[in-house]
């Protein structure tokens, strides 16, 4: 598993399985695990180490890119809600957690947030990342993300949000 050493770097060589696709502030990708089916993290890039870091338009880009790909997990998994967020506590460049929450959780595991699921429920194996058996979760979600970006990017081009 030599590109998780360096997530971005194997993104970029195009050896990074879990790749949805490259957006305008980095690369949309599926979580290694899958306990919550549809569980992205949008990487950003060019590398920076936190939000603050950049300018205020890449800043823009990077929390639109974020919500579209919040936007293409509601529109392909049908999760109750999507949950956001920026972390660096571990991993120490800009990457954000798109977690999908559906209704069929526990409600004590729907109401608190993700690292609160058991560890070892997040490490089975049946629920980690491989192309067999989301293959086709990573098609339908870049088919949306296109579309969205697409049509994100054509629309703002005329105003000064982007």
């Amino acid at each position: 598993m030599d590109w998780k050493k360096d997530r971005l770097a194997s993104a970029l060589s195009g050896k990074n399985p879990t790749v949805i696709l490259q957006m305008k502030s980095g690369f949309s990708v599926l979580a290694d695990s899958q306990f919550l089916l549809g569980y992205c993290i949008l990487l950003g890039y060019p590398r920076s180490t936190a939000l603050n870091t950049l300018s205020p338009d890449a800043r823009r880009a990077f929390l639109t890119d974020m919500c579209l790909v919040g936007d293409a997990i509601t529109a392909v998994c049908h999760p109750l809600r999507i949950n956001y967020e920026i972390l660096g506590n571990t991993d120490t460049y800009l990457h954000a957690h798109i977690i999908p929450r559906y209704e069929w959780e526990p409600d004590e595991r729907r109401k608190q947030p993700v690292w609160l699921y058991p560890t070892e429920h997040r490490a089975k194996a049946e629920l980690q990342f491989n192309m067999q058996n989301h293959g086709r979760l990573i098609q339908q979600l870049k088919e949306k993300l296109e579309e969205l970006t697409q049509r994100a990017y054509t629309e703002n081009t005329s105003n000064s949000l982007l």
